[in-house]
């Protein structure tokens, strides 16, 4: 009855270390060598901070992270549009947090091979193809830059949670192709820069054609922050983004002339770019909103079901509650098609909702409707838009997802503390 998963990523490692919790067997499979603490920042909302929380990570999420205070728009002349609280500042019971993508990832993988042992994980060993069975499922592996084949392993169902370039869901989709791109190319890095704001702000300016996006993930012990930013800009319809890796150097040449004046009494974004240990490029992708995720003993979770533009901070926090609900599933259902389907039916649809609203620019849009109104700026933002419809603008898109704090507060735990699938045995986790 061992759950196959294919990827440790933020998806995997979170529905792994799950699993392990709940009595679950498991195998988990990774394509690259060794991980390590790649990335840049990310934020972390509550409602995906809560199932942090739930898995014992609260004092770690604090050591590696910044608790995000508030959120703040601004316009491409650096005058304030909208600012509201964020974590528990906004009522949550639980915080946002700042964080590096790849020492979340490495946190997760250090807490699942403390609790399961490193035979938990099986590095470079990509999931090639499988079959399904009356009784379960077998999987093949392949070395991915060889093509070497590296066996076979069985389980009962196999949870594809292998980014936006599946290997699981392009077998379940042929046709699809590559990831959808919106005509925006995003420059990444970090910088040694000043604390702006509280020190514990996220903060957008411009808009959707040419937008900053900045906040700390760390504190500096000389007073400063470790700030991480995205330059976003839009390319014509022809721009060549396809030869582009995830990994790719980006230049300043390419992108800092646009933000050339952009320097405001809360921060001077050119110096910011300048001082940048590393910049990265990257074309703002998603894919399409699948029917299906789910097909007898195989479906995906994460990127590879629901990859979506950066807009928003969710992308990494629905991949976390994608897998709290999953294994609450399991729990009920058992390691099973059926937990598969049930799982297919509480999720799809709702993070379907999400992507397509980060395609509409998601709470950014907020910049563009600003900046359509006032092109040349504006001195009383009220007589631009009223508070009243900023508010009724925040509060939707916290609706669609999942970010209500009401809602979130009132809401039972997915997975109840303390339970464990009836059909476990003492040790149970890693599979065999």
């Amino acid at each position: 009855m061992t759950v196959l998963i294919a990827g440790a990523g933020i998806a995997g490692l979170t529905l792994a270390l799950s699993l392990q919790r709940a009595g679950l067997p498991f195998r988990l499979f990774e394509a690259v060598g060794a991980l390590r603490p790649l990335g840049v920042g990310i934020n972390l909302q509550p409602h995906a901070v809560r199932e942090l929380h739930d898995l014992g990570l609260a004092q770690d999420l604090d050591r590696i992270g910044l608790r995000t205070r508030e959120v703040v728009y601004f316009s491409r002349q650096g005058r304030e549009i909208w600012r509201e609280p964020r974590g528990r500042a906004a009522g949550y019971r639980w915080p946002q947090y700042s964080i590096h993508r790849g020492a979340l990832q490495m946190l997760l993988l250090e807490r699942l091979i403390d609790e399961a042992g490193p035979e938990a994980v099986r590095m470079g060993a990509a999931v090639s193809g499988w079959e399904e069975g009356a009784d379960g499922i077998e999987i093949s592996l392949e070395e991915r830059a060889t093509g070497r084949a590296l066996g076979r392993a069985r389980g009962a169902v196999l949870i594809g949670a292998d980014g936006i370039n599946s290997t699981i869901r392009a077998r379940l989709y042929p046709d699809e192709g590559s990831p959808s791109w919106g005509g925006t190319v995003m420059w990444r890095g970090i910088t040694r820069g000043p604390r702006f704001l509280t020190g514990r702000s996220m903060a957008m300016a411009g808009t959707k054609a040419c937008k900053f996006v900045c906040y700390p993930i760390a504190d500096l012990e000389d007073g400063g922050s470790l700030i991480n930013w995205i330059a976003d800009l839009a390319r014509p319809g022809d721009h060549d983004w396809r030869p582009q890796n995830w990994n790719r150097p980006g230049r300043r040449e390419d992108f800092a002339p646009r933000f050339a004046g952009w320097r405001f009494d809360w921060l001077d974004i050119p110096a910011v770019i300048a001082a940048a240990e590393g910049i990265w490029e990257f074309p703002m992708v998603d894919r399409d909103p699948l029917e299906r995720w789910s097909f007898g003993r195989v479906s995906l979770m994460g990127d590879a079901a629901h990859a979506m533009y950066p807009i928003g901070s969710n992308g990494a926090s629905q991949a976390i509650v994608d897998a709290r609900i999953l294994t609450r599933l399991m729990l009920e259902h058992g390691p099973t098609p059926e937990a598969l389907a049930a799982y297919d039916a509480a999720r799809r649809e709702e993070v379907n909702a999400v992507v397509l609203a980060n395609r509409g620019d998601g709470p950014d849009r907020i910049l563009d409707i600003v900046a359509e109104r006032a092109p040349e700026g504006f001195d009383d933002i009220e007589a631009v838009m009223p508070r009243a419809e900023r508010q009724a603008f925040a509060d939707g898109y916290k609706k669609t997802a999942g970010m209500d704090v009401a809602a979130l507060n009132a809401r039972p735990a997915i997975v109840p503390q303390g339970a464990v699938w009836e059909g476990s045995t003492p040790g149970a986790g890693a599979g065999e």
